[in-house]
């Protein structure tokens, strides 16, 4: 499993192994039942500290993402059921606000942007089927 982490990233570390994580999954990269590293395997691979890794499996766990079997390890669930969580849900509504006003303060055009998000939706797996949030603003 390859992650790659930038230390010099506002993201925590651990945030980061969380969201590739996510995103292997999503390419089918990990797949159901998939067994992931030990977190002393993951912070050698990584080279961080284990508490890190840690804390990347324990948010992914709260998440439904995966599941730890004692004295069987760390695994992806079988079927991951999505969690509609508000508070996630305006955050990245915000960030996406934030991404689309400096894309035009940049001078990229809406058919670009638009082009890259749908190319990423493909990439990840997703597209015409993505969940909406009922609340449009």
């Amino acid at each position: 499993m390859l992650l790659n982490l930038d230390p010099r990233s506002h993201i925590p570390i651990w945030e980061q192994v969380v969201n590739q994580v996510k995103e292997l999954i999503l390419k089918e990269l990990l797949l159901p039942g998939e067994k992931l590293p030990s977190v002393r395997e993951m912070s050698s691979m990584l080279l961080i500290n284990p508490n890190t890794v840690s804390k990347a499996y324990q948010e992914l766990e709260r998440q439904g993402i995966i599941e730890t079997l004692r004295g069987k390890g760390t695994f992806v669930l079988q079927s991951i059921v999505p969690k509609a969580d508000e508070q996630k849900i305006e955050a990245l509504r915000q960030a996406l606000k934030q991404l689309v006003i400096e894309s035009s303060y940049l001078g990229i055009e809406k058919e670009s942007f638009l082009k890259w998000a749908e190319s990423y939706l493909k990439e990840l797996g997703g597209g015409t089927d993505c969940a909406e949030s009922s609340s449009d603003s």
